[in-house]
């Protein structure tokens, strides 16, 4: 259960910023927001302490498997850290089977092709989940391929995608699994004592809500032991940075100090919270509510309900003639929500993150202002076009 005091009304974000409901940059604490008011020595063993805390305070989300696992974080966004695991893991000989399903399954893919190494991509398009079943018969068809990629969670849809299945498919045909959980790690129970991965990445500015500047991999010691040489990139090599860490207690190059010490004043938040399962708890809250009030509304989701993650929600557009996106958006704007555009190919859609320092009461003003907005565009229905409910609704094969 979510902790008690958690369970009110979050005070609102200060000096008047609007909630983002976005899958990260999010709303932070104010706790957050004060520990990036201090400066930083990079090198000073303060900062040296900061870091090493982080390393093991990550870690310790991995349960009693995690001396098996070590922490390596590595500065930029998400798409830094993913393409550091890519280029460190998987070898120069090796392929990797993307299983996609959205816009960072295709982000991974398009990695790859850059970096110069041998990809396939297995495509479920907007929303369906690829399945283990799937995994098996392109192992099967293709003995080059040596590791897979899995999605956790595809936040240009909000699915969440069947890990587990996915890992037993993988391992039982001898390959390798790397995950990238960057919009669900911290939220979404990820226990490799049951679901097997060799690593998985996130970042700073997700679920843990801290804000941006570096993600990070966690990644089985084996793994990072056998990436010796093998990164394409000089700043991207993950085992260069595990080296260097282990030596020194350093960042090879510059760090995010700032981002740093943001990060640990959340980890102790998410902690006080009780971990993943508090975090997820108030996240599912948030979804359910936003869900069922918007339903409500008339407004329908990409996704069935089986698939909806406590991540992001994506909705179908109204069809109505008076219904304009971006008017939509600026007058949520102005009632103090900024929500996130649709990312699919096939219709037009919006989406909204449940994700960041905030609750049900706060989606419970958010399914408000979308009434009001709704009212104020003269939209008297938000039902979508019907042939978009059909594709939804299809029947999930493999």
């Amino acid at each position: 259960m979510p902790n008690p005091v958690l369970s009110s009304a979050f005070p609102a974000p200060m000096q008047g910023e609007p909630y983002l409901l976005t899958p990260g940059p999010l709303t932070t604490s104010a706790d957050v927001k004060q520990a990036m008011l201090r400066d930083w020595g990079s090198w000073d063993g303060d900062f040296r302490a900061m870091t090493a805390e982080l390393r093991a305070r990550l870690l310790d989300l991995l349960g009693p498997v995690k001396d098996s696992f070590d922490c390596v974080p590595i500065q930029g966004s998400g798409s830094y850290v993913v393409e550091a695991m890519l280029g460190s893991f998987v070898p120069w000989d090796g392929k990797l089977l993307v299983l996609s399903n959205g816009a960072y399954g295709k982000r991974a893919a398009e990695t790859m092709r850059c970096i110069g190494r041998a990809v396939t991509v297995i495509d479920k398009g907007d929303y369906l989940p690829p399945r283990g079943i799937e995994v098996t018969r392109a192992l099967e068809a293709d003995p080059d391929i040596t590791h897979v990629l899995a999605i956790h969670c595809e936040t240009s849809s909000g699915i969440l995608n069947p890990v587990q299945e996915i890992a037993d498919a993988t391992y039982a045909a001898g390959r390798k699994l790397l995950i990238d959980s960057m919009s669900a790690f911290g939220a979404v129970e990820l226990d490799p004592q049951k679901t097997r991965f060799e690593a998985v990445v996130s970042s700073a500015n997700k679920c843990i809500e801290g804000v941006p500047g570096f993600g990070f991999v966690l990644a089985r010691k084996t793994a990072l032991e056998a990436a010796k040489g093998n990164s394409h990139s000089l700043s991207l090599d993950l085992h260069a940075q595990w080296a260097a860490m282990e030596k020194t207690g350093q960042w090879r190059f510059t760090p995010p100090t700032h981002v740093v010490a943001a990060f640990i004043e959340a980890l102790k938040a998410h902690a006080a919270e009780g971990g993943v399962a508090g975090r997820g708890a108030r996240y599912r809250r948030n979804r359910d509510t936003l869900v069922a009030g918007m339903r409500a509304l008339g407004f329908e989701t990409l996704l069935r309900d089986d698939w909806l993650s406590p991540i992001i929600v994506t909705f179908f557009c109204p069809a109505h003639p008076a219904f304009e996106f971006p008017r939509f958006y600026n007058l949520m704007k102005q009632r103090g929500f900024i929500i996130y555009p649709g990312k699919l190919t096939e219709a037009d859609s919006f989406r909204i993150g449940c994700i960041g320092h905030l609750d049900h009461h706060v989606m419970t003003r958010v399914v408000q202002a979308a009434g009001d907005c709704l009212r104020d565009m003269g939209v008297d229905t938000a039902k979508p076009l019907g042939d978009v409910l059909d594709q939804r609704m299809a029947p999930d094969t493999v």
